[in-house]
């Protein structure tokens, strides 16, 4: 996994528009998948995006890939979330806000 990067170019589909939209985000990888956090949580329009549609695009190191998108919460699976914050905290220094996990598709 490319985790050595910085940053995932995110690419969603607008649920109202229906144009492309990328944003410029922190991630992590583990086990085979990738996660973002949004800080602003349900507001952001990525987040919105993504739950009208979970098809996704993102890039890291300009390796393109194809996937789905899901929320992760201490609900749904409160031991990778845990795990995805301890990731993110040791990266960035940074970890609050709403869990998402990339999946790349087969």
């Amino acid at each position: 996994m490319p985790n050595e990067s910085q940053f995932l170019y995110l690419t969603t589909r607008g649920w109202k528009t229906g144009k492309q939209h990328t944003i410029e985000i922190w991630f992590v990888g583990y086990l085979q998948r990738y996660y973002v956090i949004s800080e602003r949580r349900y507001k952001a329009h990525w987040v919105q995006n993504i739950l009208h549609n979970q098809k996704i695009k993102f890039s890291i190191n300009n390796i393109i890939s194809e996937g789905n998108a899901r929320i992760i919460s201490k609900d749904n699976a409160p031991e990778l979330a845990s795990e995805v914050q301890k990731l993110m905290k040791t990266k960035y220094n940074w970890n609050e806000g709403l869990i998402i996990e990339l999946t790349i598709s087969s």
